[in-house]
């Protein structure tokens, strides 16, 4: 099993940053990707970015390319979400996702992922 905690969420104008962290406990040697999911009110669950554990290849959606940036700590087993010029329609609960599954191609389908975090709320004032 693999516990995922996130932190860093909270309210922020647009325009600001905010950097949210995922710290992952566990039998984390079983992660091979790690991405950020997130939910608006009324909408599904997307993809918004991802890493590879071994190879540290990132994926962007593309709403976020350019803003946001996810990078790894592998001694801490940590994950950040970099999120620069926010935008109100960035609001949403953020959640981390880790996959064990050495075979997965895709890193944008939610139900790959094998553990998930308890999400953060993140929210954009115009």
């Amino acid at each position: 099993q693999v516990q995922l905690v996130e932190s860093g969420g909270g309210l922020v104008q647009a325009g600001g940053s905010l950097r949210l962290s995922c710290a992952a406990s566990g039998r984390t040697f079983s992660m091979y990707v790690m991405s950020w999911f997130r939910q608006a009110p009324g909408k599904e669950r997307e993809f918004v970015v991802g890493i590879r554990w071994n190879s540290a290849n990132t994926y962007y959606a593309d709403s976020v390319k350019g803003r946001f940036t996810i990078s790894s700590n592998y001694a801490k087993n940590t994950v950040y979400l970099q999120m620069n010029s926010l935008k109100p329609e960035d609001t949403a609960v953020y959640y981390c996702a880790a996959d064990a599954n050495p075979s997965t191609v895709s890193v944008t389908q939610r139900s790959d992922y094998d553990y998930w975090g308890q999400g953060t709320q993140v929210t954009v004032s115009s």
